[in-house]
């Protein structure tokens, strides 16, 4: 199978149905305020710039590898994580000050940009990350919404909206890690890692499948075979992230390479490599984190002691010995059901 060619043709399958439950909101929001409207329409502006829609698309083989076999319902309903996605993406874009998501200006920034032009207002900014939470909370909402109109059996809808709020819950204990760490200036590998598992693994990999699984009528002991498998592979996703962030091509990620560093962000790449540095290695280090004027010369000599001390190494060879975990631990799990042809 071409996993590229593979996830392309379900983000095509996915993403329209997306965008027609933003056309059925815009629609409903018309009749009650015509700011909401304008909010609903920026989200979907964001949301269908880009993105793999890879929560969305776990979210289908969860169903499919629990037997699951109403395909085009389940296509229908997996749009709900991404709405999920973007509801804790406008959130994080505040926390981390983000100018740009998918290429186009965040929420929190456009809403500031708003507060300045047209609105007589002596702190544009309060007003901006104001507007950004309450429509990030609304958009929350509406990824619930979507799972609770489903039309799978009553019991597995609450199964699964209660498994959601779990997912969610998961994923602020780890940005709360994230935020903790990030100021402290310091963390240990372990604590990157728990902070991983929470933040990402859950959120990224082991819920979407849960959430599928559960909507096929899947029992505990398979959902625990699909988290023994995915927060392994959850961990190897943000490792990949993190290396990304530094040495990534912008034009690809729609968002500013060395955002990461600028934020102070502990990452296991910054770990190991302050673990191994010398003492001119970790100036640069530590003048670099933080820094919220980082220049491409910082960015440069940033990424020259990551590969030098070998950190950069490191987190790609981590990164593979997660997924092998992960695969191993499915294959040894063997839950019995092999995902039959799709529709």
């Amino acid at each position: 199978m071409d996993i590229v060619k593979k996830l392309e043709e379900m983000k095509k399958r996915v993403n329209p149905e997306i965008d027609k439950y933003f056309e059925r909101v815009i629609k409903e929001t018309e009749k009650v305020d015509k700011n909401i409207t304008e909010a609903v329409k920026y989200v979907r502006r964001i949301v269908m710039s880009g993105g793999k829609r890879a929560r969305a698309i776990f979210m289908y083989y969860g169903y499919l590898a629990a037997g699951g076999r109403e395909f085009e319902k389940i296509i229908k309903t997996s749009a709900s994580i991404e709405l999920i996605h973007a509801f804790l993406l406008i959130h994080d874009d505040i926390i981390d000050q983000d100018a740009k998501r998918h290429g186009v200006t965040t929420i929190h920034e456009h809403y500031k940009a708003i507060g300045s032009k047209f609105l007589k207002n002596k702190d544009p900014k309060h007003f901006g990350n104001s507007m950004a939470i309450i429509i990030g909370d609304m958009v929350g909402a509406l990824g619930n919404q979507i799972i609770f109109e489903s039309k799978f059996k009553p019991k597995r809808v609450i199964q699964a909206l209660h498994r959601l709020q779990g997912i969610v819950s998961f994923t602020v204990v780890g940005q709360t890690e994230d935020i903790y760490i990030e100021n402290k200036g310091k963390a240990t590998e372990k604590e990157i890692m728990k902070m991983y598992e929470n933040k990402t693994a859950k959120y990224t990999i082991e819920g979407p499948l849960h959430l599928g699984a559960i909507l096929a009528g899947a029992d505990e002991k398979f959902l625990k075979a699909l988290s023994e498998y995915s927060i392994p592979v959850g961990i190897a996703f943000q490792i990949q992230d993190d290396i990304l962030g530094v040495f990534g091509d912008e034009k690809k990620l729609g968002k500013s390479v060395g955002s990461d560093i600028r934020q102070g962000k502990q990452t296991i790449l910054v770990a190991k490599a302050f673990e191994k540095a010398d003492s001119e290695q970790r100036k640069i280090l530590s003048g670099a984190l933080g820094k919220k004027d980082l220049t491409m010369k910082d960015l440069e000599n940033f990424r020259k002691v990551i590969i030098n001390t070998g950190s950069l190494d490191y987190a790609k060879k981590l990164s593979a010995k997660m997924v092998e975990k992960g695969k191993s631990a499915l294959a040894n799990h063997n839950p019995g059901v092999k995902i039959k042809k799709e529709a």
